[in-house]
């Protein structure tokens, strides 16, 4: 594994495919591989608790990290590692974003059914299991029921077979299964209950924690899993606890909204769409004067000249990156107070950022790429 190559989980999947089609890889070669996604497990949150994932800690060296896409969010994040590409180029660059054709602010995970974004054509990059079967490598997705039909699942895993397993160690004994007595398949399980308990009630909870060792118990099957099959388990991005203290509401009037026209994004990753013929470096200074060390602002321009989103960034994805973009710092977090629904106010753990905590995911090589 080259160290400046493998800390980016943009690659993670393309270069196990790469394991298994015989061509140069981070990994060791393999005759079949599966990739866990252990939603909203940071590398540090994972060592801060390694009593309660003792497997998980004690097969993750200290280099064995990885580095998420900017924003830290799991439509950018997964979107990036199932195919390849950073977000400037696949195209879901946040959250939330501007759909420029029709004007409005869409959810990048849920907006294909209530927004009307269409799958197929919003995310603009093959997948890594399209690329698979060009191989003649079979390709699975193993997940809850839920996300079957969903049109993120596919937006980033066309050309997979979707197995729907609701029970969380049977999901990661399917997955172990496939690729053991599949010759040449990529395996792909997703587990987002980490995520949800910290949403719920943060890292530092009993839930959380619960939770963690759950996952790290389910996970055991991949510690021994048969001769030449390869296995990692890594994240979309870890998660800070965000106490009410930290909230900056923003309500009618305050200066940071002289025009803002739309807010995309999410609390600790803003995308600012401004009203035609503002200015954006006025507005980006206006919340720089107010923020102080609560968050770094950028205009679109900034962003693209320091390559945030990736050096190649699709014409198409240009139009929804906000005109200003706020990334928070520390433990703070940005609402807009004005919108009638609440319920973001409401989570304790969140990400988005660009801090440590939020960027650094695991990166733990099992089997044969052990």
């Amino acid at each position: 594994m080259r160290p400046d190559q493998a800390r980016d989980l943009a690659g993670v999947a393309q270069q196990m495919l790469r394991s298994l089609t015989g061509e140069e890889s981070w990994f060791a070669p393999a005759r079949s591989a599966v990739l866990f996604l252990i939603d909203g497990l940071g590398a540090i949150q994972l060592r801060a608790h390694a009593s309660h994932a003792r497997h998980l800690a004690q097969a993750m060296p200290k280099k064995h990290t990885a580095q998420t896409v900017a924003p830290s969010t799991t439509a950018a994040a997964l979107t990036s590692m199932l195919t390849g590409s950073l977000p400037g180029a696949h195209g879901i660059v946040g959250y939330s974003l501007l759909d420029p054709a029709r004007g409005i602010v869409a959810n990048q995970l849920s907006g294909y059914e209530k927004q009307g974004l269409d799958p197929d054509s919003w995310q603009l990059e093959r997948t890594i299991f399209e690329r698979a079967g060009e191989h003649g490598i079979r390709a699975y997705s193993v997940a809850h029921s839920e996300y079957r039909a969903t049109g993120f699942t596919r937006a980033v895993q066309r050309g997979s077979e979707f197995i729907a397993e609701n029970d969380l160690e049977e999901r990661v004994r399917v997955a172990c299964a496939l690729a053991a007595q599949t010759e040449g398949a990529l395996v792909y399980c997703y587990i987002p209950e980490l995520d949800r308990a910290g949403h719920k009630g943060g890292v530092d909870s009993d839930r959380w924690r619960a939770t963690l060792e759950r996952i790290d118990s389910a996970l055991r099957p991949a510690l021994s899993l048969p001769a030449g099959v390869g296995a990692i388990v890594t994240a979309d991005h870890g998660m800070v606890d965000v106490p009410p203290t930290r909230h900056i509401l923003l309500a009618d009037g305050d200066p940071r909204l002289e025009g803002v026209r739309l807010i995309g994004g999410e609390p600790r990753f803003l995308h600012l769409y401004l009203d035609e013929g503002a200015d954006a470096d006025r507005v980006a200074e206006v919340w720089r004067e107010m923020n102080g060390k609560a968050a770094d602002v950028s205009t679109r321009t900034e962003a693209l000249e320091d390559g945030l989103f990736g050096p190649d960034v699709a014409p198409e994805a240009l139009g929804r990156l906000g005109d200003v973009m706020v990334a928070a710092r520390g433990l703070w977090a940005f609402y807009d107070d004005r919108v009638a629904d609440k319920r973001a106010q409401t989570m304790v753990g969140q990400h988005g950022a660009l801090t440590p905590e939020e960027t650094t995911v695991p990166l733990i090589r099992l089997g044969a790429y052990a």
